[in-house]
């Protein structure tokens, strides 16, 4: 079944999800084409540790296009890993793709689990302090020397609020909202505007979030963790031989800290992949907490494995947008 469909299509979901699965078959259906919204997935060199999807690079009318399965994917590949990147990049880059996809007459597909790079796409962010690259390298070396706790007890002794907002282990936005405080000289949470309501511009877009029952969420997690691991490790040596550092801002995505404590020999291969599966699920019940303040997104609940099938998810979120609903 296919269906024309004019607004973008975003699907929204915890990691191995199967967002890529459903953002594929969408874009066979609709002649579209997906924008990841993976802020993993945008790293060159980063493939097993990311769930990047397999695809190659080609030259589509006078265009260098990441193809995966014969459809174009963008913002993957793209970013050095020594490279830091952000939601306000991501939101730059995005929206003349996607307006460039919509106007080439074909369905832009933005498909990922990184919640800020949605809400900067589609909602805009508040006006913050840029990157210092020199701040951030002190804060990033606080954390390595004395823990990620110890940078979290900094940002609560500074603001209090945004503390209790951000956990210790989501390092990075521990480290921007301390470059943010004192950058302005002022707490960030002061900075906030509260823009990250309860809605996406439905009238603009289709919107859809994939939740899985826990229990299967977390079976999925454990075996693709569990059938990525060696690759992924081989990934991460070939990273290291480059001359990427540890610290590197691609290394920091989850699981890389923990696949280099192995390598290195800190941790067995079982307590790797135990860490990593413990860190991602407390990453998916983020992302599902963050994606289901979305009242207006499609939701869909996925009960048993066979309530994934991509074909008949297709079918059923193209009537919805073609009615408008």
């Amino acid at each position: 079944m296919s269906f024309a469909i004019s607004k973008p299509i975003t699907i929204m979901g915890a990691n191995a999800s199967g967002k890529t699965g459903l953002a594929l078959e969408l874009a066979r259906r609709t002649d579209g084409e997906v924008i990841s919204a993976d802020s993993k997935q945008i790293y060159r060199h980063l493939a097993a540790g990311t769930s990047k999807p397999a695809g190659t690079w080609k030259t589509v009318l006078g265009r260098e296009l990441y193809m995966v399965e014969g459809v174009p994917y963008h913002l993957v590949d793209t970013v050095d890993p020594k490279s830091a990147y952000d939601a306000g990049t991501y939101a730059a880059q995005a929206k003349p793709l996607m307006d460039a996809i919509s106007a080439a007459g074909k369905t832009p597909i933005i498909a990922g689990g990184t919640g800020m790079y949605i809400q900067a796409l589609w909602n805009g962010l508040d006006q913050l302090p840029p990157a210092d690259p020199d701040l951030r390298r002190t804060l990033s070396d606080l954390a390595e020397e004395k823990g990620r706790e110890a940078l979290h007890a900094e940002l609560a002794a500074l603001d209090p609020r945004a503390a209790a907002m951000i956990p210790p282990g989501n390092i990075q936005r521990v480290m921007r909202a301390l470059e943010i405080t004192k950058l302005a000289g002022r707490p960030v949470s002061e900075l906030w505007t509260g823009r990250f309501g309860n809605a996406l511009p439905g009238h603009l877009g289709v919107f859809v979030f994939l939740k899985w029952d826990k229990e299967l969420l977390s079976g999925r997690i454990k075996d693709r963790t569990a059938a990525a691991f060696d690759d992924w490790a081989e990934e991460t040596r070939g990273l290291l031989a480059m001359g990427y550092p540890e610290d590197a801002p691609a290394l920091k995505s989850l699981g890389y800290p923990q696949v280099m404590d192995f390598i290195s020999g800190r941790i067995t291969r079982s307590e790797a992949i135990h860490s990593i599966v413990a860190v991602s699920m407390s990453y998916a019940k983020r992302q599902n907490t963050w994606f289901g303040r979305y009242k207006n997104a499609m939701l869909i609940e996925l009960r048993s494995p066979s309530d994934y099938d991509p074909g008949r998810l297709a079918d059923r979120i193209l009537l919805a947008g073609e009615r408008g609903t």
